[in-house]
């Protein structure tokens, strides 16, 4: 079933049952809420979510009402946890969506962050994103796989990682007989060796400072983290990847297409000039796509001075200012000049022959 169908078949059922269902049980639901009740009934958190029903020792805070919370913290669009939990006890209706009768049903605040860290760790937004995209997305033909990142801020302090030593040698040609230390090879030149989870592994996810250029041309930096998106038709995020705000798009890009091969089947890889590589376009031809991608004129030497010429040449200009002013300032011929003398004579004979 595709995601329209799914998204018809579940806005059918909201609409027409689960919401007069709800209503007379919590009460009248605002526009806010029936959101809410739209993306739990979409996401089915439920089956993500462990249950500890029967094991040894103090029973933890229902994980699914939780999860519920968590999910109306993002639809709320509510800042911080306390304001989510003063939002639950305030409003009934909410409460009730969540799984709590009673207010004081609701965790404290410490179990909040606990369980939100848990879900964190055990990735259960992608987990059920993932699930979502599987099952609407697994027998469709996608035409176009739009990939590129956009920038996450984050209230915290950049992660300062230790530099590696490197052994110090005088330039140029090395000594005879001296044996330097050959270069690690680029993550790009690592990836295509290496399993999709090696891969997501090695990329490196703590906080730090990003730098990216605008479209004016004019360099942006923030604090926190980078989301590196795979988009199909239609604005639906296919696979989404998390990593540090410091890590270019390009290494970002074999994981991620490996990630939506396993989800969906598309036909085009569209990218802009920071995916310009000879391995991502590789890896883009080996599972069947057509790499198109922007090209970087900086990515190799003399392009930049091709695609010049090229537009020189497609305007009609020649590349060499000089001899353009040359020919655009020369005299016209004799020849030239006598040629059009004969043609305006030829038309005075021919109008003083014609009868009036």
């Amino acid at each position: 079933m595709s995601l329209r169908q799914t998204l018809s078949s579940c806005w059918s059922n909201i609409q027409h049952d689960l919401f007069p269902w709800l209503e007379e049980r919590v009460g009248a639901l605002g526009a806010v809420h029936q959101d809410l009740v739209k993306v739990l009934e979409m996401a089915r958190l439920e089956a993500f979510v462990r249950h500890c029903h029967g094991a040894v020792g103090r029973p933890p805070a229902e994980r699914a009402a939780l999860a519920r919370a968590f999910v109306a913290k993002a639809v709320f669009n509510l800042a911080t946890t306390a304001m989510l939990i003063e939002y639950v006890k305030t409003d009934k209706i909410l409460r009730r969506l969540c799984g709590w009768e009673r207010a004081n049903e609701i965790p404290s605040e410490a179990t909040f962050s606990r369980a939100f860290a848990e879900f964190a760790a055990s990735a259960l937004p992608s987990k059920v994103h993932e699930a979502l995209i599987t099952r609407t997305h697994k027998d469709r033909l996608v035409g176009h796989i739009s990939r590129d990142s956009t920038a996450i801020e984050a209230r915290e302090k950049p992660v300062k990682l230790a530099v590696p030593e490197t052994p110090k040698h005088k330039p140029g040609r090395p000594r005879k007989g001296e044996q330097r230390p050959q270069k690690d090879p680029h993550r790009l030149e690592q990836q295509l060796g290496m399993s999709l989870q090696a891969m997501l592994d090695a990329l490196p996810r703590h906080c730090a400072v990003g730098i990216k250029r605008n479209a004016k041309g004019q360099q942006e930096s923030w604090i926190g983290y980078k989301l590196h998106l795979d988009v199909a038709d239609g604005g639906i995020p296919v696979s989404c990847l998390l990593t540090s705000a410091s890590l270019h798009d390009s290494q970002a890009a074999i994981p991620l297409a490996s990630m939506t091969a396993t989800r969906t089947t598309n036909l085009y890889d569209v990218m802009d000039s920071a995916y310009d590589a000879p391995q991502i376009r590789a890896h883009s031809r080996s599972l069947g796509h057509v790499p198109i991608i922007d090209i970087n004129p900086r990515a190799t030497p003399g392009r930049k001075e091709e695609l010049k010429a090229e537009k020189n040449a497609a305007s009609g200009l020649a590349t060499d200012p000089l001899s353009r002013s040359a020919t655009m300032s020369a005299p016209p011929s004799s020849a030239s000049m006598a040629e059009s003398k004969t043609s305006l004579a030829a038309e005075q004979c021919a109008c003083a022959a014609t009868p009036k």
